[in-house]
């Protein structure tokens, strides 16, 4: 019998951190409610005012989710299906919606997370993504909720994408605040995957605070309505709402009724919360669309910086982790979402499951279960025309014509090149010319015609003569060139490297390489030995020592054959069939004998189809069997030996 032992997760307080090393308190506490007993089961968390709010599981099975604060009186949630049902915690994030609120409203905490549908009377389980807040003046109620939220509510988020007939999961979010504007403009970037693997496009759906805090504040609740089927439905509530507003935070007009805090809330109030916490409406994001919809590897995590550009603009630039360890780079020009590039931040790939951005360093940090990456917010070195710095339409990047590169805009004072809306490279002066490279060739021989890789969204394309190049067997395109193959006088002839690349200005091209391709007097020689072969020296001498050293091992090997005795003599072999032809007739039927014997014995596994019809009961000993039949010739008086008679085997099982 087994015995498992699970220990609860315990929690340790940070000491000191110098030189890189972390000194913990040796007192700890309970972490039953603030992380999860799986470390690889996903919790999310965040620290508010020194107080730490936290959704997680309490037991070890995973099957007792929790929305907990745990100081300075510990509120969780009601364990209910009705509030949460299977949930796939994502992320939390607080709002001051204190700050100057003319209602004296109170500051919130949301919660991100997906989780099975009560409100959906389906066959199968159905997810669905939700947004959830509470209040964090919230102590739970004096009867009804005691030690529970009393301003729990949570309403559906939706981010439709046409293919689909199922709603989308949420997987992660990012809030974004303009430090000079109200919460209110506040925005949640959040990434979503498909619930069916029949679907592999993802989407970014940005969704306005004030609209959140809307649906909460004015939205319809849902109610459970039991039907004759035996199984709850949940409709609209139209019936009377009781004051204060469930779910609702203490403000000036509870405050104006005698109620300071939710011990005074009234247990109908409190009742109505604790049977109703969803509402009706579902939050729709800015525009009731996507912001980017993208087709292959499933989004995991979202960042988002804003960085004003050349025009005095500024636009939010998100940086999306995949399923696949690459890291997109995008942005929105006026509705039109532009990819700047993807990088592949892990290989093997591993999926990213954290995405950080550090304002001490301006690095992004992207984690995996099996490494880390330090990427820069901007990589304007990769550019190295003008051409690829403006069509790259990063608004990191300007292109600096004092200084001749592609550099981060920040960096320089003087007026750099850049289009980010129209990608307009045609403000970029004219590039110099490409200097021709003379390639010789032989007949029937190869060789590679490189051409340097071209932006993330520039197509390579080839041509012999200004003509569009026609690939064949022999022509064959590669990613970092082309290669000839058993080259012929039609081979020859100018070879051009282009790449081209469009933009809302138009289309550009640019070229990349340039060969002149030749056949050098006498290459059409067959007796003339190809150039591949003498790049590292003489080859035919090298050649003419290796056989040498070969013949001179080969009669090493003989020597010591007929030294041993494995291989006879002529003169040898000769002797012996003299002394055999004066030999009696008796005496060469045994000699015969013994000779076949001799002989028979290593290629008796190879006769095996054919055997004798004596068995001696082991299907598999042929050696013995065939030694015993010899023998009994041997004792025979008559030299004559008679085999036994052979038969045909037909059971595969003698084989």
């Amino acid at each position: 019998m087994n015995t498992w032992c699970v220990a609860a997760p315990l929690c340790l307080s940070v000491q000191s951190y110098a030189d890189g090393n972390l000194t913990l308190e040796n007192k700890g506490e309970d972490g039953k409610g603030k992380c999860p007993f799986d470390p690889f089961q996903r919790y999310a968390s965040v620290m508010f005012e020194n107080k730490l709010y936290s959704a997680t599981s309490m037991n070890f099975l995973g099957s007792e989710p929790v929305l907990m604060r745990s100081s300075p009186v510990s509120i969780r949630t009601e364990f209910k299906s009705s509030w949460l049902n299977e949930p796939n915690f994502v992320s939390m994030a607080h709002m001051s919606e204190s700050v100057m609120s003319a209602s004296g409203d109170d500051d919130k905490v949301y919660l991100f997370f997906s989780e099975t549908a009560v409100e959906c009377d389906c066959y199968n389980k159905l997810l669905v993504s939700r947004v959830a807040r509470v209040c964090k003046g919230d102590v739970g109620g004096q009867r009804t909720l005691q030690k529970k939220w009393t301003s729990f509510l949570k309403a559906r988020i939706d981010c439709p994408v046409l293919e689909s007939q199922l709603p989308y999961i949420i997987q992660d979010t990012y809030r974004w605040c303009d430090p000079q504007q109200p919460w209110k403009d506040c925005l949640f970037f959040a990434v979503f995957t498909p619930q069916s693997d029949t679907s592999d496009l993802s989407a970014v759906c940005v969704y306005l605070v004030s609209d959140i805090s809307k649906v909460f504040a004015e939205g319809k609740y849902k109610t459970p309505v039991p039907v004759e089927t035996s199984f709850v439905k949940w409709v609209m509530y139209s019936g009377d709402v009781p004051f204060p507003r469930p779910g609702a935070c203490i403000d000036n007009s509870a405050r104006k009724a005698g109620i300071t805090q939710t011990l005074d809330l009234p247990d109908r109030t409190l009742q109505f919360i604790k049977d109703k916490p969803l509402m009706d409406h579902a939050i729709q994001p800015i525009g009731e669309a996507p912001l980017l919809v993208r087709r292959g590897a499933k989004f995991t995590r979202i960042i988002v910086n804003q960085v004003q550009a050349a025009d005095g603009e500024k636009y939010h630039v998100m940086f999306i982790g995949t399923e696949e360890g690459t890291m997109l780079k995008a942005v929105n020009y006026n509705g039109e979402m532009f990819i700047i590039e993807e990088v592949q931040l892990f290989q093997p790939p591993h999926p990213i499951k954290i995405l950080k951005f550090s304002n001490v360093t301006r690095q992004l940090y992207a984690g995996s279960d099996y490494g880390a990456a330090q990427i820069p917010l901007a990589t304007c070195g990769r550019s190295s025309s003008c051409m690829d710095c403006v069509l790259a339409r990063d608004p990191y990047c300007g292109w600096d014509t004092v200084g001749g590169k592609c550099i981060v805009i920040s960096n320089s004072q003087r007026e750099l090149i850049q289009s980010v809306k129209e990608g307009d490279a045609s403000l970029c002066p004219g590039a110099d010319p490409v200097k021709p490279v003379n390639q010789s060739i032989w007949l029937g021989g190869n060789v590679k015609l490189s051409c340097p890789s071209a932006s993330n969204l520039g197509k390579t394309t080839w041509e012999q003569d200004s003509s569009p190049l026609t690939l064949s067997t022999h022509l064959q395109l590669l990613q970092d060139g082309l290669l000839i193959f058993n080259a012929s006088h039609s081979d020859t002839g100018v070879y051009r490297c282009l790449s081209v690349e469009r933009s809302k200005a138009g289309e550009y091209t640019t070229t990349l390489a340039e060969y002149h391709v030749s056949i050098p007097e006498g290459g059409d020689d067959r007796n003339v030995i190809s150039p591949e072969a003498q790049i590292n020296g003489p080859s035919l001498a090298g050649l003419q020592v290796v056989v040498g050293l070969l013949l001179v091992s080969l009669l090493a090997l003989l020597a010591w054959n007929f030294y041993k005795g494995h291989l006879p003599l002529p003169w040898n072999y000769r002797k012996k069939n003299r002394e055999q032809s004066q030999e009696t007739p008796d005496q060469e039927g045994l000699n015969s004998c013994t000779t076949y014997q001799d002989a028979q014995r290593p290629a008796l596994a190879e006769d095996k189809p054919l055997v004798s019809g004596i068995d001696n009961g082991s299907r598999n000993n042929n050696h013995t069997r065939g030694a015993a039949a010899f023998s009994a010739a041997e004792e025979n008086d008559d030299s004559t030996f008679t085999p036994p008679s052979l038969q045909y085997i037909d059971d595969e099982s003698e084989m």
